[in-house]
């Protein structure tokens, strides 16, 4: 009997031993009802065996063989609304990928006592039959992955929104215990403890809540209003400071720097990128940030002396979630993350029409350069 034939006529049975199967995969499955287990089963197989008979050329088959062939994955296909109900209902990316191989194990083992003897017809229809169910795969695992980052993305800017208040309490907490006359030196060691903790924690939620507006679709939103980069500057040094206490920092202004930023989003980008050199300084070297005017444009360099970035990692520093050792390339149990803060800094700066680039260097320590072309007419 054809592959397609056999599919098509013996879906119900098909569906039994898939069904039996899924019921295996716990927790998920423990209360799942046979409609459930049996989500868009039906038109998955159908698609399959539609498939199975699907004209093919020579050339395309050819270029199946070699992996030339056009993605053909379908994101509204029966196989992805698959994939996004399991993601739902709890089950894992192995649990769905094991779903078609029972599928595909089922299908082949019910089908094989229907034949008499073996044929190049059989041959073809196993190839495209294997074809197919990689590909509902495939679109499942697309849109189960898609489904699984929202709800992620989601849930990081729901925890973020959450921890701001019991922050905001740590910091008044901070501020009072280190008010002159309050309390003992004790007090006062300890209010610097948890002001600091408090703005590095604000820092690090304020990076999750823009990554997880950039995640789900959202874009970085600014407001520009005349203002002086000088200024904008000195509230991100005075940031970094409460969260650096024992790092020297310095700010060198020149030219003309009014023109029209978003005050708050760059004083983020600024205070990050401070912070990420009082982390990678070496010793006790300064910590620097220039800020220079010219009739065209704005620029701003943050400087650090310490272990050099390697240039492979440069290439990826501003992608969420880079890591670099503390060793400066060097095997560490020790790796110390850029975490959000870079990748957030290059987000606000492309808002501006901006760019933000970084070198490091034995020689010149390592710098990072954002340049903000001048939206002002010069006068």
């Amino acid at each position: 009997m054809k592959l397609s034939r056999f599919i098509t006529s013996h879906i119900e049975e098909i569906l039994v031993e898939w069904e039996t199967f899924a019921r295996t995969l716990q927790p998920a499955a423990r209360y799942m009802s046979a409609v459930a287990l049996r989500d868009h089963g039906t038109r998955i197989l159908e698609q399959i065996a539609k498939e199975i008979d699907a004209d093919e050329s020579a050339k395309q088959v050819d270029e199946k063989s070699k992996g030339l062939a056009p993605d053909s994955t379908n994101s509204h296909s029966a196989a992805a609304k698959h994939g996004t109900e399991r993601q739902e209902t709890g089950f894992t990316m192995l649990q769905l990928i094991s779903e078609y191989r029972a599928m595909r194990a089922s299908v082949l083992r019910l089908w094989m006592p229907k034949l008499s003897k073996t044929s190049e017809e059989i041959t073809r229809d196993v190839l495209r039959f294997n074809e197919a169910i990689d590909k509902a795969l495939a679109e499942s695992a697309l849109t189960f992955s898609e489904e699984a980052n929202r709800t992620r993305n989601t849930f990081l800017a729901v925890l973020g929104r959450d921890l701001r208040s019991p922050l905001a309490t740590m910091t008044m907490a901070g501020s009072y215990l280190i008010r002159p006359g309050v309390g003992t030196d004790g007090t006062f060691v300890v209010g610097t403890r948890v002001k600091k903790s408090a703005a590095t924690m604000s820092a690090m939620v304020n990076d999750l809540l823009e990554y997880a507006r950039t995640q789900l679709g959202g874009k970085m939103p600014i407001t520009r209003n005349l203002a002086d980069m000088g200024a904008i500057c000195q509230a991100a040094l005075d940031d970094a400071s409460a969260a650096h206490p024992d790092c020297v920092f310095e700010l060198k202004t020149s030219g003309e720097l009014l023109d029209d930023f978003d005050s708050p989003r760059l004083q983020q980008v600024f205070a990050n990128l401070l912070n990420r050199a009082a982390q990678f300084r070496g010793g006790v070297n300064t910590v620097t940030i220039a800020a220079q005017g010219d009739p065209n444009a704005v620029t701003v360099q943050v400087k650090s002396h310490g272990p050099v970035i390697p240039p492979e990692i440069l290439q990826t520093i501003f992608d969420p979630w880079v890591q670099l050792s503390k060793d400066a390339g060097q095997e560490s149990q020790h790796a110390a993350s850029f975490g959000l803060g870079l990748f957030i800094s290059r987000e606000i700066t492309q808002a501006h029409g901006g760019t933000i680039e970084v070198d490091s260097s034995e020689a010149s320590g390592t710098v990072f350069a954002v340049r903000f072309p001048k939206t002002r007419p010069v006068r």
